[in-house]
């Protein structure tokens, strides 16, 4: 359980921990920690177990799983996910927003919170259930992370993806998406003449009942390139770099997987693991195509690649 920490400045050294760690006291309040209890919320399960765990989350790894190998109870696990989910996210909206950019990709990618929508229209189960996704938009050549916003699929979620993205960009950039319809919309409204947007837009093969049950996409039959702000370029109209990060996402967010017992239960577990996700792929993960470099470091966002411990430290200040 997240405990408050004193945020009192009248304190004094109150000896160390078993394993060597100094301990502080409050004159005021009467509370003690450490620093690592200070960093973590006051959760006392120490740094060092802290940064294996969120290792292993950002390494596609499941709550259960990081429960046993670390020998930890799942809701500590659970609290810990969220308090540094939501901190990745905070950091990320701070320190990424007016970035230059030349050529940026988004996408949306699906997964259900509880269970899908169908059985929660069945069973009239109503709050924050059913089919969300996530809106992403990368940047195509040094594969930054720029925003990201999950909700439902419709227009109000669109607009406010943009509104994102206008905060996060700065200058004019070549855009690219795949043919939802709102997106031209959300785009002219929100960045108007500081973008060059394509869509590129696929006709897929409409398969029998059998096709449409299965998780594999239908045939594409057929892809066009249509111009819809600005003069884009035909060969940069493309949305591939984005969808090969849904496959990243898939991966290392292990309840991003599909038919699997992983799914979120709850939103704010769900948020909490992509912000954390997010955060790990853009300023810890060394990517092959950017030399061993991150893509914060690509973007001259960052000068080395981050530590798990770095990343709970630099979000939590």
């Amino acid at each position: 359980m997240i405990m408050a920490v004193c945020q009192h400045e009248n304190c004094k050294r109150n000896g160390t921990t078993r394993t060597g760690a100094i301990r502080w006291r409050c004159k005021d309040c009467g509370i003690s920690w450490t620093e690592s209890t200070r960093k973590l919320g006051g959760m006392r399960i120490g740094m060092d177990r802290a940064v294996q765990i969120i290792g292993m989350l950002c390494e596609g790894m499941s709550v259960r799983a990081a429960c046993r190998l670390t020998n930890t109870d799942k809701q500590t696990v659970l609290d810990l996910l969220v308090m540094v989910g939501e901190q990745c996210e905070q950091y990320m909206a701070h320190n990424i927003k007016a970035v230059r950019c030349d050529d940026i990709q988004v996408d949306e990618i699906w997964q259900y919170v509880y269970c899908k929508k169908a059985t929660a229209k069945r069973n009239k189960i109503v709050g924050g259930v059913g089919d969300f996704y996530c809106f992403t938009a990368i940047e195509r050549s040094t594969k930054l992370l720029l925003t990201w916003h999950l909700g439902r699929r419709n227009e109000e979620n669109t607009f406010k993806f943009a509104r994102k993205l206008r905060h996060t960009t700065e200058g004019k950039f070549h855009l690219s998406s795949d043919g939802w319809s709102p997106y031209p919309a959300a785009m002219q409204h929100n960045l108007g003449g500081r973008v060059d947007y394509g869509m590129m837009i696929k006709i897929f093969k409409e398969g029998g009942a059998e096709d449409r049950r299965k998780y594999s996409p239908a045939r594409i039959v057929q892809s066009k390139k249509i111009r819809i702000l600005g003069l884009p370029e035909g060969h940069r109209i493309c949305t591939s770099h984005c969808e090969r990060m849904n496959g990243s996402i898939r991966t290392f967010c292990k309840r991003m997987g599909r038919l699997t017992y992983c799914f979120s239960k709850r939103v704010k577990n769900h948020r909490a693991a992509l912000a954390l996700m997010f955060c790990h792929y853009n300023y810890c993960r060394k990517h092959r195509s950017l030399k061993g470099e991150t893509p914060a470091m690509a973007h001259g966002l960052e000068n080395h690649v981050w530590t798990i411990r770095e990343m709970i430290e630099n979000v939590g200040e």
